[in-house]
């Protein structure tokens, strides 16, 4: 038999054997599959499910998600973090509804025409959902095919991932993409992991070219980009009135725009605290004492938020996008991991109960 339609088989009965019960796997609806593999994005398995599962409960499907205020899209969204990936959620919904009639498109290029969709989520739904012969193509399977390949080219260069996808096809059992290309991913989750796969229980390790000449922990093979990841300092001030605290309804433009966050501006030696947040936030504030720093990494840059504890020294107008926010209100508005991470500060510091927190 060919090695590599052996190796597929071999997958197949793995995957049908072992699989982990998950809730998208219950289904073979496009839209249920295609939240999944964007929630994935940068996610942990066990960290999604519920969102997942809460998601569907609110936008169960392409019609109440295109109808759905962005404000409770992003609100059901809240602490996994990428919030571009539920904007480009609801953009696609809204062109699926208006160029599709609601179906769900069911072609490659029609699905790849749809907002925040790749190559591989394109791949992955077409497969999963329609069992289409297409290679989805991600982090797990590229390590993967590199190890039983035993492949030394750079596995971030498009050339290489395209003939990783060939191989993909290659080994691919007749009629069973759904199941074939959900082995992949899931040989990669649980045994073909990142470091000190376990190859001892991997159903293809006499086939691993890796594994055959004890390279596993060298492969796949990837050039590492340098990252500037020189902290941005910003100072964020905390503003209580009783239960209510002071929010800024951050702009389309900026980072982690059009959701909710605290007063925050560029740390700089040169200037006054209190002269900078007047400038910016017409804020006439008395700098109380540091309640702590914290960091948030993007993909991009890192933010250290040194968080001050503030009053407001004239309570009069201030800039349009500043709010006074009930705890209430807090539970139900779009409010990022890096701002939750200041809330939690304020709990460790007075023990005022806020909304429950992701890390």
């Amino acid at each position: 038999m060919d090695r590599l339609k052996d190796i597929g088989l071999h997958l197949l009965h793995w995957y049908n054997e072992n699989k982990r019960d998950l809730p998208w796997r219950k289904t073979k609806d496009p839209y249920k599959i295609w939240i999944s593999e964007i929630m994935l994005q940068q996610t942990r398995v066990d960290t999604v499910i519920e969102y997942y599962l809460r998601f569907l409960k609110r936008f169960p499907d392409v019609f109440k998600l295109s109808e759905a205020r962005e404000e409770d899209v992003l609100s059901a969204w809240k602490g996994l973090g990428y919030y571009t990936r539920a904007r480009n959620l609801q953009k696609a919904a809204d062109f699926i509804v208006k160029n599709h009639g609601g179906v769900f498109p069911s072609t490659f290029e029609d699905i790849r025409r749809l907002p925040g969709i790749g190559e591989y989520t394109a791949g992955a739904v077409l497969s999963i959902a329609f069992n289409q012969e297409y290679p989805a193509v991600d982090g797990n399977v590229l390590r993967v095919i590199s190890r039983i390949e035993g492949l030394e080219e750079d596995i971030g260069k498009e050339k290489v991932k395209k003939g990783i996808g060939e191989i993909v096809l290659k080994m691919m059992p007749e009629g069973n993409a759904s199941d074939f290309n959900q082995s992949l991913m899931e040989l990669g989750a649980l045994i073909c992991i990142p470091v000190n796969p376990i190859c001892r229980e991997c159903p293809v390790n006499g086939f691993c070219i890796a594994n055959l000449t004890e390279r596993q922990n060298e492969l796949p093979f990837k050039i590492k980009k340098e990252k500037n990841t020189e902290p941005i300092e910003y100072w964020v001030a905390v503003i209580q009135d009783k239960h209510h605290i002071l929010m800024e309804f951050r702009s389309r433009e900026s980072l982690l725009g059009r959701m909710w966050g605290f007063p925050m501006i560029e740390k700089n030696e040169t200037e006054e605290f209190e002269k900078q947040f007047e400038e910016k936030y017409g804020l006439k504030l008395k700098k109380k004492s540091v309640i702590g720093t914290t960091k948030h990494v993007f993909t991009h840059q890192v933010w250290k938020m040194i968080v001050v504890r503030c009053e407001l020294e004239e309570k009069h107008s201030f800039a349009s996008e500043l709010r006074w926010i009930s705890e209430e209100e807090q539970k139900e508005l779009p409010i990022p991991t890096a701002f939750q991470r200041v809330f939690k500060l304020l709990d460790n510091e007075n023990g005022w109960e806020q909304m429950e927190l992701e890390t």
